[in-house]
Formats: structure tokens, sequence, C-alpha cells
């Protein structure tokens, strides 16, 4: 078995804030939505630079640190600002690192963590 792709799939409890706060933020596109018979859409992907990101629909999930999103930029500030205008809180602004990354973070809508990370080196 080889692994041929790979993403990370957020679970929400409001899906259509999510999938506006990602659209907002970076610029996302959703490529997919699920939507049962009859129902209301449960599950869309969106394509975000040049990954991929799942969002699903839980009425009861609890929010926490068992996922962080690592999303690289060319313009830290200015993608910074963007999400918090969108709605992230602001864990800690754009820093450079000892490894050689200026690296930001934030919470999403539904309190995932979110670093966005620009390459200095």
């Amino acid at each position: 078995m080889s692994v041929t792709r790979l993403f990370p799939i957020l679970r929400s409890v409001d899906l259509a804030a999510s999938i506006a706060f990602y659209e907002q933020a970076f610029a996302a596109e959703v490529t997919y939505r699920f939507a049962p018979e009859g129902g209301d859409v449960v599950y869309v992907a969106l394509a975000v630079g040049g990954g991929t990101i799942g969002i699903g629909f839980e009425p009861e999930v609890a929010t926490g640190d068992a996922i962080a999103l690592w999303i690289y930029t060319d313009d830290i500030e200015a993608d910074f600002a963007a999400a918090v205008a969108a709605g992230a809180e602001a864990l800690s602004g754009p820093a450079d690192m000892p490894w050689g990354e200026r690296v930001a973070e934030l919470r999403d809508p539904d309190g995932n963590h979110i670093y966005l990370g620009l390459d200095t080196v």
C-alpha cells in the first residue's frame, strides 16, 4: 500500500460559518459538498492554496487541540489580519522563530488551532 493523498478533516458545530471563515480568511474554494438525500450539507472539501481540508458537521463536537492546521503563506501579516477579521481568535501575532520561520497562531471559530508560517531562510 502507498498513500496517494492525505488531508485533515475538521469537525464543526456550524458548517456554514466554518466554510465562510475559510473562504474569507484564506480564499478557500469549496470543491465538493455532500448532503444526504433530502438533507442539509454535512461535509465539504475546500481547496486552500495547494492543499485540501475537509469540514464535517458534528452538532456536539468538543473543541480542543486534537488537530492543528499549518498554513504556509507568502504574506503572513496580511493573512493573519484577514483571519482575525474573518473571526479567528488571535493567539500570537507574527514573530520570527529560532528555526528560521515567521509564525503566528490563531483559533478558527470552532476552536481549531491554526499556525500561519512564512519561511524566512
